[in-house]
């Protein structure tokens, strides 16, 4: 299997996240990432990197605007390092609702304020890694200072692109939007895409915007390395697969129901689901909202077969399309679901 098979770890216990990663490389997955939900995504990884040889670290995703670039970057430096040059820092910019109420932060245009972010991250990692003079000015954020005290100094295992440019750490960003995936065609690495997708939506909307925005500098499409998450419906009986189909549907439901992603559904024509999602998103009807997911939507939005089939249809989904997925639940040795997936990495 050409595209490469990654997971995310479960923040359950810390004292057990060490041996949960070696376990999860162990079985094959070549990449671990972890989310901004209910923990930190970057401490995570400190103890994955010390407990991993061989697979990627990521971010998936840090939201960038709850941190100031020099703290992410601070942070990013020192997973670089930890883990020998296999980290990958992930960023997304998350909707207004998050951003002014849960991280307390000033909303304004994520495109906007994420390109500015990303350049003054690149400034930063360029002052370290190559000793330039710290010189940037945006509209939201500056690097201007930089002294010997507080410079950690270029990494031993800085990470090229495909060029063989020395970057020091990759930088990728999510979206779902055009501007999105213009900009990390433009300055990024890589692209997440979200979990909420299509073929026809990668084919018609998202790869083509990347590639837009890779010419603007220069690159080309095989420049920015992409992955998602996608949602696997799968199970040894048909209780199982009941059960996978049912929590599919209410996931899918409940990002169908956030207007930044109602393009998804319009594209297939159900733009009016999307509409009805939101407003029953709003009065807490979620059963109702799961009720709407037809059997076409989980279809196009989900993989769906007995665990030994799961590995051809990943690859015959998204062959050409992306360089990496992972499946939406997360590892968790000992669970019915890891064996699954280790069946599933098996069959690569």
């Amino acid at each position: 299997m050409s595209i490469l098979l990654d997971t995310t770890l479960a923040v359950r216990d810390y004292a057990a996240l060490p041996a949960e990663a070696r376990a999860a490389e162990a079985a094959g997955f070549a990449g671990l990432w972890t989310e901004e939900t209910a923990h930190d995504p970057f401490l995570p990884l400190m103890l994955a990197a010390t407990a991993t040889e061989r697979a990627s670290l990521g971010t998936a995703i840090a939201v960038a605007f709850a941190r100031t670039p020099m703290a992410t970057a601070e942070a990013a430096w020192d997973l670089q390092a930890a883990s020998g040059g296999r980290f990958i820092l992930g960023l997304g910019t998350q909707v207004r609702g998050h951003v002014e109420r849960r991280f307390g932060v000033r909303w304004s245009a994520p495109a906007p304020r994420l390109r500015g972010y990303l350049l003054c991250l690149r400034a930063i990692f360029a002052c370290w890694q190559h000793d330039a003079p710290p010189s940037f000015r945006g509209e939201h954020y500056q690097f201007t200072l930089m002294t010997p005290f507080f410079n950690p100094g270029p990494l031993v295992y800085p990470w090229r692109d495909a060029r063989g440019e020395v970057k020091g750490v990759p930088v990728w960003i999510a979206g779902v939007n055009e501007r999105l995936c213009r900009l990390a065609g433009e300055l990024c690495d890589g692209f997440h895409v979200h979990p909420l997708h299509s073929t026809k939506y990668l084919q018609d909307v998202t790869l083509p915007n990347i590639e837009r925005g890779a010419r603007r500098t220069g690159r080309s499409l095989a420049d920015v390395q992409r992955m998602s998450t996608a949602f696997v419906i799968t199970g040894d009986t048909p209780d199982e697969l009941a059960r996978a189909r049912a929590a599919t549907r209410r996931q899918i439901a409940f990002y169908a129901s956030t207007p930044s992603y109602r393009p998804v559904l319009a594209l297939h024509g159900w733009g009016a689901v999307a509409d009805e999602l939101t407003n029953l998103s709003r009065q807490g009807e979620w059963q109702a909202m799961a009720d709407l997911i037809t059997d076409d939507m989980l279809a196009a939005f989900s993989v769906e077969g007995p665990p030994a089939q799961i590995a051809t249809l990943l690859r015959h989904k998204y062959e050409g399309l992306l360089d990496r997925v992972s499946m939406y639940l997360p590892y968790a040795p000992g669970e019915a679901y890891h064996r699954l997936a280790a069946r599933i990495v098996g069959a690569t």
